[in-house]
This record gives C-alpha cells, structure tokens and sequence, in this order.
C-alpha cells in the first residue's frame, strides 16, 4: 500500500513556473473571496440595520397613530363634559338626544352616558344602562380622582345589551366629570371607545405592508399583556427583551429575540408616551417579522457576492498563470544550462542584455562557479599526493592535546581528593556524581555507598527534601538558582543520623550534556558552638548588668529632678551627665538583650487584632515630652479612611518600633522644625510615616541603615550618640509582624521612614 504523503508529493508541481503559477492562483482566489467576503459582510450589516430600523419606523408610526388618536377622544370627551345641554337641568330626552347625535357622528364610541355623583346613569346613547349602578366601575371612580383615561378591558354591563360579534367586546375607557356653570361638579360623563379602533389604526400603517414583508403588529400594554397582535399571542403576557428595552429608553429601536412559539424574529418597538395632556397608558407597539423572511435580502446579497467572488477569482487566476509562465522562461533556460554542467560539459551562459537583473546575476555567478570548479579540481588532485602526510600530521597534534586533558582530569582530581572541605558533585537530577575523601569523613558514607544516590535522600534531613527537590525543579525550568555562587548555610545528616550545621558554596561546571553542580561543605559546628556561647555571655552579662542600672538610673533621675534639694551648679552637671550616660547604657543594654532574643527567636509577641491609629497617637503623645526639650513640634494626621484600619500585632513591640524612629527623627532634627507621623490606607495594607525635616541620610551611608551597630562616620549620629542597633531591631520586629520598613531620604531636607503592615481581615 503506497504512502498517502507521497502520493500527495508526486501531484505538487516540480517548476518554478508552475509553483509561481499556483501561488498566482492561490492568492488571486484568497483575496478576491476576503475582499468579497468583507464588501459582503458590511452590505449585510447595512441592509440588516436597515431592515430593523424600518420595523422600529413601523412601530413608531403605528405607536404615534395610538397615541394621537387617544389624544383625539381624550380631548372630544373633556369637551363633551363641558356642554351645558348636558347638564342636569336640561329634560332628559334632549340630553339623551345630544349623546345619541355625538354616537352616530363619532362611531368608535361604543356608549355614551351621564352619570351622576351617586353612580346612577341618568341619560345614555340609546338609553343603554340607565339606572344602572355604575359607581364601582373604575372608569368612573378615577374620572373623581382626576385620571381620564382607562386600559383597555372587556365589556361587562353591555356584554348582553350590545350586538353579538366573533370577538369579544372590548373597550378604552374615557371620563371626565361633569361642571356647572357654577363650578360645582354634578356628576360624571363616560365613554366606551370600541377596541376596534385601535385595529383600524394598526390596519392603516401596516396595510400593504403586511403581505409584502409578512410583518405582523403587535399592541402590549403595561403589565405585557398583548391586547392587539396575532391569534397566537392575543390576549397573553410576554415577557421578552424588546419590552424590556422600549421601557429603559425613550426612542424607538429594535432587536433579535425569540418568542414563545420557539421562533426566532427581528422586532421593532416603541413605547407610547401620550400626546399633549393625554397623559398614555404605556402601550408599547411591537412590529415583529421572521429572521428567515428578515434576512432573505441578506441571504440573496451573499449568495450574489459569492458568485462574483468565484468569477472574479477564476479570472485573476488565469491571467495570473500566464504572467508566471512569462517571468519563469528565463530561469528554465539557466536551469537546462546547470544540468548540462552537472552532466560534465564545460558551457558558458550567455548572458542577454535587457533581462532580469537577478537572472544576470545568476548566470555571471554560474559562469564564475564552472571556471572555479575546474580550478579546485586541479588543486584536488594537487592535494591528493600530500594527504598521507597531513593525515599523520594531525593524528599527532590530537594525541598531544588528549595527553593535555588527560594531565588536566588528574591535577583537579588530586585538588579536589586533598582539599580540606568536603566536595560533592552532583547531575541535573539531583544523583551524586563525585564524593571525595573529606566528604567521607564528615558524613560517614563511602565513595562507593554515595555515588548514585539522590542527594536529598542521602544527606538532608526530612524536612528539608520537598523544598531541595522544588529548587531543583524551578532550575531545571527557568535556568535560575538564588544560592548559586553564595556561601549559605545548611544543615545536613551524618550517617549515624546527627544532624551537623555547615557552611556550602553551590556552583556549576561543565558544557551542555555534561553539566553539573558542584559543591564545596565546611562543617561550621565548632563555630556555631563558639556563637551560642557567646550569644549566653551577652544575655547573662545583659541581664546582670540591668538590675544594677535600672537603680542607678532610678536614682540618678531623682537627683536630676531635684529630689535632694537643690544642687550647686556644679554638682547638678555632673548629675545631668551622669543621667544621660545611665539612660544610654540602660538602652544598649536593652538593645543587646532584645537583639540577642530576636537571633535566638525567642522574643515572645503577643499579637491581637486592633486599631492601629491609637498605637501610633500614644507613641507620639510618649514622645511629647522629649520633643519639647528638643524644641521638636510633633504631629500625628490620618488619612481618610485610616481611622477604621485595624491590623493584628503586637502593639507593644509596635509602639516600640514607632518610638525608636521618632527618638531618630528629634535627634536629627533641628529646633523649631516638626516631626510629622502620617497614618493611611493602600489598598489591603496600613502605612505609617514618620517624616523629619533634618539634613538627611548620606549617600554612602544609605545601603547600611539597617544594619547591625551602623552609624554614618562624621553624622549628627556621633554627637547625638546611641548604639546603631536601634533600626535593625525595628527591621526585624516589622518583618516578623509581616510587614515591610524603608526609608527616602534628601539630604538638606530630611528623612521619612515607611512602615507597612497588612490590614487584619
């Protein structure tokens, strides 16, 4: 069984000419079927927009019609109600005369009468209802409320009294209440406009219409209940999009929607808004027409743009064939010239003036290559004499360079077998490849034992293997490792099971396939063990010496406020000195110890959900006091919105950190200037600023704010004194409460210090 794929290969066209021919014929189909299709679709769009327009026209005529003919028998009953032949003092027959000449005059109007204030009916046309109660027929309670016009509803009291008909009767009610010449009302005159009408006026806006386009309207009131429209629909409550829209909107419009019966239909509507002083009842005019018989003009003019389309294509392609036929007879000409070369003759191309600059080209070229050719082969058969002796040259130049790498291999084996760390290497996948002697020793598993297995298996503790193995995988998927080239420490798992702290530096070696890691550990335990000795002097040595200073700080404070008496002049300098330096000392001190609790992680917070504008306003309200010494204005303002951010900390440790930058921000700042503390929201995190007016942080001295005992050399630091602690500890609190401290700075104008915490849920 053949190769469909090759059989298809056998049927493409070998020529350039024929594929030129093809690709002539193939766009010409494309862009003429694009550019009909776009002309097409835009007409369609055109005449479908055009269609809907002319339904909702329809809609509006016939929603005009509607309106202004209420408008006509609103205003012939107000009228009606004013004649002074109606009225109560006039005899009966010649009342009952007037209403039945209005009748015969004014034919919709299906009855006619007077009732008076007691909802008797005294005189109708043709004496209909006469005595009849009508005081609870809305059409005459609203006439007493001011509301002249009623919905449409079906006869009651003339159903029996008014000839039979195929339909129901159906009527519009009007009334309006009958005045004297006094102004007293005497009673009220009432109308029954036969729903007929209204069918005469959709008949004369559709007429003629309706067969041609098979348009059908439809007449919906208020609620949706369809009160004129085809027998399907008659008489029930729709709830349809078109109804939806000519509600929202005051103009006409229309829309694609489908219908109860399962159709789809294109619809034109129009809410009627009365006219002049009749106030309309909401009708809303619906002209519908079929999607298929809609778009027949659009289906017609799609069928016509793909039959030009098709004609115009085939015609393009046949002129394109013979132009492409035309530009290839010069490259069939060069191409019998190249197969005559390639079967050994020696041809030369002539070379016509007045061609194709390419096609001159490419023959100069051609004639260049056959005149190169016969050089290179003379030269080849030059070369063939020499070839055993350059061939031997060259297999004694590669064992030399293989010597070289083989000296090179055993000189970094030797390096890395004697270094003093241990050395591990290690493949893509995380396997060992390599485990010298010091490896050996520190971890207890032989060469041979640890050659092969998984790394993070073999020596990492339990709960470090997921995170090593998710590592490996973000590498092996973006190239990217942060520990790559830095020294870190880990901890990793002795053979007998210790867990030993150590100092590793991570690296790459090697080209393409033979890629790997390389990894150089120092066992750091001895050190480790010096630091935690040391961390236990600093602690005990702390708090040994806090005791005894809290006293003498306590009692040198009373003798600077005066305790003792009054000191001479003197004696009260060298207090003050004394009192300054024992608060200094007891702050290092308290540095210290909270430093040390913050590297062994011991420091307890104790952290709830509150508000974070009070922490802020007690911290600046601590600080008053030192401010006013300092001649320091302080100021707490919060943003709109920040009064209600609650964040989940521990205010203590907070309010030790808002504190810690306001001592900075009065040390730093000149007298008379102000210390600002801005509260505000972010989005779902709570910002604190405390802003200064000093000279601002040097340049150089920037990237070390926040390091441990930094101080700017020559700064106001070194007058103003302090430890150069009090910011790392601020870093780590903010840090640990989840939140993030960072400062700007300008020099000559001042510093402002951001803290950013997220808001509590």
């Amino acid at each position: 069984m053949s190769n469909p794929l090759k059989s298809f290969r056998r049927l493409l066209p070998r020529a350039l000419g024929a594929w030129l021919a093809l690709a002539f014929v193939l766009l010409s189909i494309v862009l003429t079927l694009v550019l009909t299709a776009v002309i097409e679709r835009k007409s369609s769009e055109q005449v479908e927009t055009n269609i809907g327009h002319g339904l909702a026209e329809l809609a509006m005529q016939t929603s005009d019609k509607l309106e202004r003919g209420m408008f006509e028998r609103y205003r012939e009953v107000g009228l009606l109600a004013r004649r002074r032949s109606l009225g109560e003092d006039q005899p009966p027959a010649l009342r009952r005369a007037t209403l039945d000449a209005i009748q015969s005059t004014l034919g919709y109007y299906s009855w006619l009468g007077y009732a008076g204030l007691d909802g008797k009916v005294q005189v109708s046309a043709q004496g209909l209802l006469e005595g009849a109660d009508v005081s609870r027929r809305p059409w005459f309670r609203n006439a007493l409320r001011g509301i002249h016009a009623g919905d449409v509803h079906e006869a009651v009291l003339l159903a029996r009294l008014l000839p039979r008909q195929p339909e129901p009767w159906r009527f519009v009610d009007v009334a309006f209440p009958y005045v004297d010449e006094h102004g007293v009302m005497r009673g009220v005159l009432g109308a029954h406009l036969s729903w007929q009408w209204a069918r005469d006026v959709e008949r004369s806006v559709m007429a003629g219409i309706t067969a041609r386009r098979q348009v059908e309207a439809l007449i919906v009131d208020a609620e949706g209940d369809v009160l004129l429209g085809p027998p399907d629909v008659a008489g029930k409550r729709l709830m349809l999009p078109s109804l939806k829209a000519a509600r929202a909107q005051r103009g006409d419009g229309y829309v694609v929607e489908k219908w109860p019966d399962g159709r789809s239909y294109m619809v034109g509507f129009q809410r009627g808004r009365g006219y002049a002083e009749y106030p309309g009842l909401g009708w809303t005019v619906l002209v519908r027409q079929n999607v298929d018989d809609a778009f027949a003009p659009v289906r017609r003019l799609r069928e016509y743009g793909l039959g030009a389309g098709v004609l115009l294509a085939a015609l393009f392609s046949l002129v394109g064939a013979g132009i492409a036929r035309h530009i290839t007879r010069p490259l069939g000409e060069l191409a019998d010239a190249a197969r005559r070369i390639r079967a050994g003759e020696t041809v030369r191309i002539e070379v016509q003036r007045g061609g194709y600059a390419e096609v001159r080209a490419l023959g100069h070229t051609l004639n260049a290559l056959v005149a190169n050719l016969v050089r290179r082969r003379r030269a080849l058969e030059d070369l063939n004499a020499t070839l055993e002796e350059r061939v031997a040259l060259r297999t004694r130049e590669l064992e030399q360079a293989l010597a070289k790498v083989r000296a090179n291999e055993q000189r970094i084996a030797a390096i890395i077998e004697t270094a003093q760390d241990a050395f591990v290497g290690i493949d893509m996948r995380g396997r060992i490849l390599d485990w010298n002697s010091a490896a050996e020793a520190m971890l207890g598993w032989t060469r041979a034992e640890a050659v092969g297995c998984i790394i993070s298996d073999l020596v990492m503790p339990e709960r470090f293997r997921a995170h090593s193995r998710a590592l490996l995988a973000h590498f092996l998927e973006t190239g990217e490792m942060e520990i790559l080239g830095q020294r870190v420490e880990r901890v990793l798992l002795t053979r007998d099971g210790r867990e030993i702290p150590v100092e590793m530096t991570l690296g790459l070696a090697g080209t393409g396939e033979g890629l790997f890691f390389s990894a150089f550990v120092h066992d750091i335990s001895e050190r480790k063990e010096v630091e935690r000795m040391k961390d236990e002097f600093v602690a005990t040595v702390s708090h040994e010496l806090r005791t005894p200073l809290t006293a003498i700080s306590a009692s040198l404070a009373l003798l600077a406020d005066g305790m003792a008496g009054e000191l001479p002049p003197d004696a009260q300098g060298l207090v003050d000195v004394a009192n300054a330096s024992s608060a200094r000392l007891v702050r290092l001190v308290s540095d210290v110890l909270d430093l040390q609790k913050l590297d062994a992680g011991a420091m307890v917070f104790d952290r709830e959900v509150q508000p974070l504008l009070p922490l802020a306003e007690d911290a600046v309200a601590a600080m008053q006091s030192y401010a006013d010494q300092a001649g320091i204005a302080l100021s707490c303002v919060a943003a709109p919105g920040a009064e209600s951010a609650r964040v989940d900390v521990d205010g203590d440790r907070l309010a030790q950190v808002l504190t810690n930058l306001l001592s900075n921000a009065i040390k730093f700042s000149g007298p008379g200037s102000t210390v600002r503390t801005h509260v505000e929201t972010r989005g779902d995190r709570a910002r604190l600023a405390v802003a200064d007016e000093g000279a601002g942080i040097p340049e150089a001295f920037r990237d070390r704010v926040f390091q441990r005992f930094a101080q700017a050399d020559g700064a106001d630091s070194r007058r103003q004194g302090g430890t150069g602690l009090g910011l790392s500890i601020c870093k780590t609190i903010v840090e640990e409460l989840g939140g993030d401290i960072w400062f700007d700075s300008a020099e000559g104008i001042g510093t402002t210090f951001y803290v950013e915490l997220p808001l509590a849920a």
